[in-house]
């Protein structure tokens, strides 16, 4: 496949720069009509940038180089121009209004008119149809809110062919769907294709790319380094990730001799009942351990409850106590609330770093001191030289790209987010940390700086809780690891002994059944 076939898309030397910073350097590439191509790279490298620029979100002005689309220079001014030329851009965050139907959703700023007026039953039918085609059976009158992830954003792809595209834009679209969901949708990627749609698709799930990808370009640094053919052969993981960080990661994991300490941190009999359906529990009799020096995983499938049990450790900030005890240092403590469970010596890392991690009006600065602001306020007054020189430490230390910590968070990348949120932590100096999800929506480079960064706590003698869907990232991180299935931990296995086939059985299934 590939060269056979003509360039839907051609951008050449596009330079893009930002106050201060050069987001992107000269970078081209070419997209084929039909073929579905990747775009990789480390956090930071100018994937998402280059993007915007190609959609109009940055218009034609604000960058030098040009775009050709379909054998013609383009310059758009907006997303709506783009759009009518047909390409359609679906982002990370998803831009559906959860309080519209799905009908409303699809055809929203499009709508179809007749004599005036806005034609429901004609918006419906079409509704219908575009649904079917992203094999979605969903009634059309039903709102986004009370659908999955995964099926908004099917409904987002079905707004996309309302209008007629050419080039469908893909910004990491499986971050947050669990793998049927995934699956569904790389398979609904491969269909389109066969109907002659380009894909350009962003992701750091290489194995998703190495199985449905034509062809990938890797950014590095805002430059373009090279652009390779999947059907030629010799791409696979390992290649890809060398062209990202510029260098081979033998092992996805730092190395690491761990000493393991005396239990500090025990959880006995945790109960903890749904915030809005008062019968269903979140938290069933959960007893676990954790050492000083240990990284204990905690696995199971998307709604198993291990972020419901991890936040209602933290200062019972989900759902509402029923049972339980919390034993550190071999005294009961009760963490009523999260200032509580902070003076404790807890820390908590949220998977959702943009609306329960950060402030995002907030500079790197002010949110690293946020947990503790006791810590540089002495007599109750901030002294901001100790603040900037606290930052300033865990901006090097970290290595958190940006020229300095006077920059606002929403400007970094998802990688340098997550290092902030670590950062702001760590300042807090906690006995035990739970990371809840700490590389998801990261490339490998950031990866393997945020877990050399955990096994850095855990030789200080910390503990860490760590949460991941990732089996491969448990395996290598953990040195214990807890399953959890519908809000009960069904199984204890030391690292040593742990599969990921033993793992997904005690993942699926009670305890009893797990062990039979």
């Amino acid at each position: 496949m590939g060269s056979a076939l003509p360039p839907i898309l051609e951008m050449r030397s596009i330079t893009k720069e930002f106050p201060g910073v050069k987001a992107l350097s000269n970078v081209s590439m070419t997209v084929r009509a039909g073929e579905i191509h990747a775009i990789c790279g480390e956090n930071g490298a100018g994937k998402s940038t280059l993007m915007k620029v190609l959609s109009g979100v940055y218009p034609a002005g604000s960058y030098s180089g040009e775009i050709w689309f379909q054998g013609a220079p383009v310059a758009f001014r907006d997303i709506r121009a783009s759009e009518d030329a047909g390409i359609a851009i679906i982002h990370q965050e998803l831009a559906l209004i959860p309080e519209l139907s799905i009908t409303e959703n699809i055809f929203l700023g499009n709508e179809i008119t007749r004599f005036g007026r806005i034609d429901w039953v004609e918006s419906k039918r079409r509704a219908i149809d575009l649904l079917a085609r992203v094999g979605l059976s969903e009634d059309p009158d039903t709102q986004i809110k009370s659908l999955g992830v995964g099926k908004q954003q099917l409904v987002e792809i079905a707004k996309a062919l309302s209008k007629n595209v050419k080039l469908l834009i893909l910004d990491e679209p499986t971050a947050a769907l669990n793998e049927d969901d995934s699956q569904h949708l790389l398979d609904l990627i491969l269909g389109l294709r066969g109907r002659g749609i380009a894909s350009i698709m962003i992701s750091h799930k290489l194995n998703e790319i190495e199985r449905i990808a034509d062809s990938i370009t890797i950014i590095r640094d805002g430059k373009t380094v090279e652009t390779l053919d999947v059907h030629a052969g010799g791409v696979d993981e390992d290649r890809i990730i060398r062209g990202m960080v510029g260098r081979s990661l033998e092992s996805r994991f730092p190395p690491r001799t761990a000493t393991i300490g005396e239990v500090f941190f025990q959880v006995k009999n945790w109960t903890v009942q749904h915030p809005q359906i008062p019968d269903r529990l979140v938290a069933k009799g959960s007893n676990l351990t954790v050492r000083r020096g240990e990284v204990v995983g905690l696995a199971g499938l998307m709604g198993a409850g291990r972020t419901e049990l991890a936040m209602s450790l933290f200062g019972r900030s989900y759902g509402t106590y029923i049972d339980g005890q919390i034993i550190k240092d071999d005294k009961p403590v009760v963490l009523r609330d999260v200032q509580a469970a902070i003076d404790h010596g807890l820390a908590y890392v949220s998977e959702d770093r943009k609306s329960l991690g950060l402030n995002l009006l907030d500079t790197i600065e002010r949110s690293i001191v946020s947990a503790k602001l006791s810590k540089i306020a002495p007599g109750g007054v901030i002294d901001s030289l100790r603040e900037f020189s606290v930052a300033e430490e865990y901006r090097q230390r970290l290595r958190i790209k940006a020229p300095d910590v006077g920059v606002g968070v929403s400007k970094l990348s998802g990688g340098n987010q997550q290092k902030v949120v670590l950062a702001k932590w760590m300042f807090t100096d906690p006995d035990l940390l739970i990371l809840d999800e700490p590389t998801r929506g990261i490339d490998v480079g950031a990866k393997y700086e945020i877990y050399t960064i955990i096994q850095e706590l855990a030789a200080q003698g910390k503990g860490v809780i760590l949460i991941s869907s990732e089996l491969p990232e448990l395996l290598g991180m953990a040195d214990r690891i807890y399953t959890v299935f519908e809000g009960r931990i069904t199984d204890e296995i030391p690292a040593s002994v742990a599969t990921p086939e033993n793992l997904m059985r005690s993942m699926t299934s009670e305890r009893e059944k797990a062990r039979a």
